[in-house]
């Protein structure tokens, strides 16, 4: 039986996707005047609750603070974030150390809800009267040539006409799935080793557990679980493990097995997770993908933004960064080109395209850094020269992290800049100046005790 048709709606920008870069990039672009509407495959997600077991919260640093304030939005959405000033590694004796990101102490990144920004993002776009959102569609078909696009909802059938189609759907993206087709259009996916499933510390007598500060590390040689705060005085902690072989999901398949291998391999944690059993039978086992493609447009009608361009592992803590960076360049875009979408999908993709792989790239090696060499002491001594070296150079010396978190250098340039060549010649650039600095003080010091003889 054929679905029923429902009557057919026309909006300026049609974005697929109400997840937290469809929702940033409807605010953005309702202050240009366009019409903008979000379409949704799941239900509300303010009438729902979260879904459990996947992506509980994130971290947000400069680059995404830096879009929320252009939308006027940092100040609410920081209030219920929470500082994570450091990693604190934990052994498999339960000793622990602590690292701080920036010499000083004083930097931070920031530990929020997915879903309360996701709501916070929704809610100000719905705001403008130009911003409509509808949910539970399913898209089916997008028009290259003319933006026509047909849904799967509960009443039937629906079709829209819109002026552009911009797909925020996603790393399995419906709309970029249409482009494959498409003369000249790369693709290219690769599933990491690792797969991942969240877990709870929850709150001990109404407060944290453990150090709220910290992003909290349980590095174990290619695996490791992770912990970040929330505002209930929780934590969300993640696994990566590997999908098979030993210490692997496939081995450990039940929360009986999960709670034997976390007392030999995570012991401080076992007291710290009275849930264990139930959550590690209850909760799914996500996958994790790193996305590359070329071509994020076509015709000036259909483009794509956010994972669904350039999906990225979650190691670097730049998701939600780097997809919020991607709505304020395709912004700028806009204005440099007077509005003309022709022109500006093609100008945002080369802008962003090497940074997207730039940081895809350092998010895997961040991997290997975060699951196996932090347990190091060698590696603890290379974050101390880091700060001492950022503390005594400042100039001159920057680490990778410093400018990945903390700053909006482009990836593609913090690559080149943390090269080591480039940090060895600014280093020794930044040493040279110290030593004639000094030698200028002593000759000038020199000089007056000779004038006073």
């Amino acid at each position: 039986m054929t679905p029923p048709r429902t009557q057919s709606t026309t909006t300026d920008v049609a974005i697929v996707g109400a997840g937290l870069v469809g929702c940033l990039l409807a605010c953005f672009l309702s202050r240009r005047g366009l019409s903008v509407t979000l379409y949704e495959r799941r239900s509300d997600p303010r009438a729902a609750d979260a879904e459990r077991g996947r992506s509980i919260n994130l971290a947000i640093s400069a680059r995404g603070i830096d879009a929320l304030d252009r939308i006027g939005l940092r100040d609410q959405v920081m209030a219920e974030a929470l500082p994570m000033r450091g990693r604190r590694i934990h052994d498999i004796a339960g000793q622990t150390v602590f690292t701080p990101y920036s010499h000083d102490g004083t930097r931070a990144i920031e530990s929020i809800s997915r879903s309360a920004l996701n709501e916070t993002l929704l809610s100000a776009a719905l705001e403008s009267p130009l911003v409509t959102a509808v949910f539970e569609h399913r898209l089916l078909r997008v028009g290259l040539e003319d933006g026509t696009l047909e849904f799967e909802t509960p009443d039937g059938i629906s079709t829209i006409n819109a002026g552009v189609v911009i797909g925020a759907d996603g790393a399995y993206s419906a709309v970029r799935a249409r482009l494959l087709a498409t003369p000249g259009f790369d693709y290219r996916q690769d599933y990491l080793g690792a797969q991942y499933k969240e877990l709870t510390i929850p709150a001990r007598d109404d407060d944290f557990a453990i150090d709220p500060e910290a992003l909290h590390i349980w590095p174990r040689g290619g695996s490791m679980m992770i912990a970040l705060p929330n505002p209930d005085h929780s934590f969300t902690c993640t696994l990566f493990w590997p999908h098979t072989g030993p210490g692997s999901f496939d081995e450990i398949d039940s929360g009986e097995k999960a709670l034997a291998y976390f007392t030999a391999n995570y012991p401080d944690a076992v007291p710290l997770m009275p849930h264990l059993i139930d959550e590690f039978d209850e909760n799914p086992v996500g996958n994790l993908v790193t996305v590359r493609c070329a071509r994020w447009s076509v015709n000036g009608v259909v483009g794509l933004i956010g994972d669904a361009a350039h999906a990225i592992t979650p190691f670097f803590g730049q998701g939600a960064n780097c997809g919020f960076e991607d709505v304020v360049e395709l912004d700028r875009c806009l204005d440099e080109t007077d509005g003309d979408w022709a022109r500006a999908f093609p100008l945002y993709e080369q802008r962003r395209g090497a940074n997207a792989n730039a940081i895809a790239d350092m998010a895997l090696e961040n991997f290997v850094e975060m699951s196996t060499r932090s347990a190091s002491k060698v590696f603890q001594a290379q974050k101390d020269v880091e700060h001492t070296l950022e503390r005594m150079l400042p100039e001159h010396y920057v680490s990778r992290y410093e400018l990945v978190s903390f700053s909006t250098v482009p990836y593609a340039e913090v690559v080149r800049r943390t090269s080591v060549p480039s940090q060895a010649l600014s280093v020794a650039t930044g040493v040279a100046s110290r030593v004639s600095d000094s030698l200028t003080s002593l000759t000038s010091l020199i000089g007056r005790k000779g004038d006073s003889a």
